[in-house]
C-alpha cells in the first residue's frame, strides 16, 4: 500500500511516501510560507505518487471534532496566514484520496506507539519541548482528543524559588512553555540555549520545571511510559537531571514498577526521528480503512 505522509510544522512541511509497516521510500521538505504558495507545492508533489490515502499530523490549535463544520482545519493558529485553513479538506479535493488529520505531536506519539518504544502499551505519552512545548497522549490505546485537543506546553507549574524570570509565554507567566521552552531558556539567561550547555545551574532550573510537569502528568494521566523529544531535553546530562527531579518531586506516593526504574519510563524518542512522519503514515492508513 502506497501511502502519503505530511508533518506540517511552522517552519518546514516535510511530505513522505511510505507504507503500511511504517517504512519510507522518500521526502522532501517545503519552506512554510502562506497557504497559496506552500498548499500548492505540497498537493503537486503527492498527485503523481499514486497514494491510496494521506496522513497529516498539523501545527495547531485545529479541529478534530469530526461532526464540527471545521473539522480538519486550522484554527486560532498564531501563523495568522494559516488562520481558518480548511487543509483537510484541500488535499481531499485536489488528491480524492482519504486524509487522516491530528497534531503533530499527536503523530509523533503514534509513530512511537505503533513502530517505537511504546509499542504494546496502552497508555503513553510523548512530549516535544524545543522552541515550544506540546504533547501527544495515548489512552485507552487510542489518541486522546476532547472538546479540542490536549495543550499540555500551557499546564500551570509553581515558580521555583530562586526564579524571578518574568515567563515567555504571553497568555500565562508561570506555564510549562513559558518557563522552559527554548526561547525563555534564552531569554531568562541572556544567551543561546547552546551556549549554555556547560551552566549546570541552566539544567537543573531546567530539570525542576520539566520534572514538575511529568508528575503533573504522571498523577492525572497515569502512562506506562513517558517519550521526550525536541531539543531541550536532548542535551547532554539532562535526561538524568529530569529523572531525578521527577522521584524527588512524586516523594514516594506512588509505587509501581514502571517508576522503580525511571531510565525506562522517562526516555528518549527510538525513530531515529522519524516518529512524526511514521505517525503520519499510520493516520493515513487508519483513515484507509475507515473509508
Amino acid at each position: 500500500m502506497r501511502l502519503g505522509a505530511l508533518e506540517a510544522g511552522g517552519t518546514k512541511m516535510v511530505c513522505a511516501i511510505g507504507n503500511e509497516q511504517g517504512e519510507i521510500f522518500e521526502r522532501i521538505s517545503i519552506p512554510t510560507e502562506t497557504p497559496d504558495k506552500t498548499i500548492p507545492a505540497m498537493v503537486e508533489y503527492f498527485r503523481d505518487k499514486e497514494i491510496e490515502a494521506l496522513g497529516i499530523g498539523c501545527f495547531g490549535p485545529i479541529d478534530l471534532n469530526r461532526s464540527s463544520e471545521t473539522y480538519g482545519y486550522i484554527t486560532t493558529t498564531p501563523k495568522l496566514a494559516w488562520t481558518n485553513c480548511n487543509i483537510v479538506g484541500i488535499f481531499k479535493d485536489a488528491l480524492g484520496v482519504p486524509v487522516g488529520f491530528d497534531t503533530d505531536v499527536n503523530g509523533s506519539a503514534l509513530g512511537e506507539a505503533t513502530w517505537g518504544i511504546t509499542k504494546g502499551l496502552e497508555n503513553s505519552m510523548y512530549i516535544t519541548i524545543g522552541t515550544g512545548v506540546g504533547a501527544g497522549i495515548i489512552t485507552n490505546g487510542k489518541l486522546l482528543h476532547g472538546m479540542l485537543h490536549p495543550e499540555a506546553g500551557h499546564i500551570l507549574l509553581s515558580k521555583h524559588p530562586d526564579d524571578n524570570y518574568k515567563g515567555h509565554c504571553p497568555y500565562h507567566s508561570n506555564c510549562l512553555e513559558g518557563l522552559a521552552a527554548g526561547p525563555s531558556i534564552e531569554e531568562r539567561w541572556g544567551k543561546k540555549a547552546i551556549e549554555l550547555a556547560d551552566r549546570r545551574e541552566v539544567r537543573e532550573l531546567e530539570a525542576y520545571y520539566i520534572g514538575q510537569a511529568l508528575v503533573d502528568f504522571i498523577m492525572i494521566l497515569s502512562p506506562q511510559r513517558i517519550v521526550l523529544g525536541g531539543g531541550v531535553t536532548h542535551r547532554e546530562h539532562m535526561l538524568p537531571l529530569i529523572r531525578e527531579e521527577v522521584k524527588k518531586q512524586l516523594n514516594g506516593y506512588l509505587k509501581t514498577k514502571e517508576l522503580e526504574d525511571l531510565d525506562s519510563y522517562i526516555v528518549l524518542p527510538s525513530l531515529n526521528d522519524n516518529q512524526g512522519i511514521m505517525g503520519a503514515l499510520k493516520l493515513a492508513l487508519d483513515e484507509k480503512n475507515l473509508a
